[in-house]
């Protein structure tokens, strides 16, 4: 009875996102439901004690990742400099090569710190463009779309600062470049195969005599290249992205030490604020590198960005405050579901899968689809289960810096289900339907899980982290 509470809370969440219903508010419902079905007495204490303190503290430390993330992206929109990596990307690749393009330009705008909610509308006017103008079926973008965005430059590819890759770093003391050549084995293959398979349903449709399509909702108008910044400008935030965070990740243990304490000036006696920053590093190197990545938008497009910097800028925040309070939610319900009888008769199934990668990526994983999110599904997990994780690893002989790679990774596998927020979102900005391209974003959710079996197994044979 206890596990079918757990199972039955985790459904009900499922089904609440699936329809479209606030996660915000459904979680502590599905999880206050599961106490009160176990436990009527700890409702009360659970939801303060336990549910509102694990998701405030999911806020405390990702937040404001979550807020400069937003709002570097709706700067390189509002600059101009996502348009203009476009064209310079299709003049590069070639108009032929269009699934290619939109897979690049959604890569580079993720690895460069643009939330993948930003790159879904930042690249979706250029992808049904391309589309068109190749005559490829438009119901082929989403899969192109999450192939360039949701998967490789999401979690695999080391440094990169989405918050997938930021997560493990709190539980395993590692930092964003973790494993870097079992990321880039699995960033490689998924690209390669992705890209096999996306262009197998091109021609396959192209052989079938099926072209862009007609009568379809949300078709932006035509994009004009015109007036755009030069390529490298345009570029340069996003590499500055990417070496500043590598550069705070080294500078910032040094710079601080293991721990910084300080006594707050307030009346009376103060106990000191200790911190340690091991735990918080990669946190902080991320926030300063795209701190610097916002002050190079300015410098660079100052008039056209500040003209609108007020509308956009409370565009950025709510989303980011939206996105990062769904995480939050999910984290505080996983931590309730984690403390009933019923998580243990879970956990205790898990721990029957005897190798620690293969166990954490499960988990992980499994999560991560059940509640529809891979940031949600991976703290989940790692909140209720990274010290045992770890103590398996040490016992192993396993590096916590391969852990932080496969636990990841595993997080950006199954949490594409039909009620991920991300891939729900993607439909309605391409006006599309689950029964129209949900098959291609599927099929690309399967190879990023393979991907996290095929570390694994590199791993093991080469040693290689």
């Amino acid at each position: 009875m206890a596990f079918l509470i757990v199972l039955a809370a985790l459904c009900f969440l499922m089904f609440a996102a699936y329809r479209g219903y606030s996660v915000i508010l459904f979680a502590p419902i599905a999880a206050l439901g599961a106490v009160l079905l176990t436990e009527p007495a700890l409702v009360a204490p659970m939801f303060t004690g336990l549910f509102m303190d694990k998701m405030v503290g999911f806020l405390k430390l990702y937040f404001p990742v979550f807020m400069l993330g937003a709002v570097f992206g709706k700067l390189i929109e509002l600059s101009g400099f996502s348009k203009a990596i476009v064209a310079a990307t299709i003049g590069l690749v070639g108009r032929s090569r269009a699934i290619l393009s939109i897979v690049l330009v959604c890569a580079l705008l993720t690895y460069g710190g643009v939330s993948l909610f930003v790159v879904v509308f930042a690249v979706y006017p250029f992808a049904a463009e391309l589309f068109r103008a190749s005559n490829i079926p438009k119901r082929l973008i989403p899969g192109t779309i999450a192939l360039g965005a949701f998967t490789f430059t999401m979690d695999s590819l080391p440094g990169t600062p989405q918050i997938q890759n930021i997560i493990p770093t709190a539980f395993f003391g590692t930092n964003a470049w973790a494993a870097p050549w079992l990321g880039t084995i699995g960033a490689v293959f998924i690209l390669i195969v992705g890209l096999a398979y996306l262009e197998s349903r091109r021609r396959k449709a192209a052989a079938a005599g099926e072209g862009y399509g007609d009568n379809l909702l949300n078709e932006p108008a035509p994009f004009k290249y015109a007036k755009l910044a030069h390529p490298l400008v345009a570029l340069l935030p996003l590499v500055l992205v990417g070496v500043c965070n590598k550069l705070f990740t080294d500078l910032i243990p040094r710079v601080y030490g293991a721990t910084q304490s300080f006594l707050p000036s307030v009346v009376g006696e103060a106990k000191p604020v200790v911190q340690e920053v091991s735990k918080i590093a990669a946190i902080w190197a991320v926030e300063g590198a795209l701190l610097v990545g916002i002050l190079c938008v300015l410098a660079f497009a100052w008039k056209p960005v500040i003209r609108q910097f007020a509308d956009g800028s409370k565009v950025a925040v709510g989303g980011a405050l939206l996105a990062s309070m769904n995480t939050a939610s999910e984290y505080g319900f996983g931590a309730v579901i984690a403390a009933l009888p019923g998580f243990k008769l879970v956990a205790d199934a898990l721990h029957t899968i005897p190798n620690p990668l293969v166990n954490e990526a499960v988990t992980v994983t499994a999560l991560a689809g059940i509640t529809g999110s891979a940031s949600g599904g991976m703290g989940i997990a790692l909140a209720a289960m990274a010290d045992t994780f770890i103590a398996n690893a040490h016992a192993a002989g396993i590096p916590l810096e391969v852990m932080h790679r496969v636990a990841a990774m595993a997080s950006g596998g199954m949490d594409t289900l039909p009620h991920n927020g991300a891939v729900i979102t993607l439909l309605a900005v391409t006006g599309l339907t689950h029964r129209q391209s949900y098959k291609d974003i599927f099929a690309i959710t399967v190879i990023k899980t393979l991907a996290v079996l095929v570390v694994i197994a590199t791993y093991y044979l080469t040693g290689m982290v």
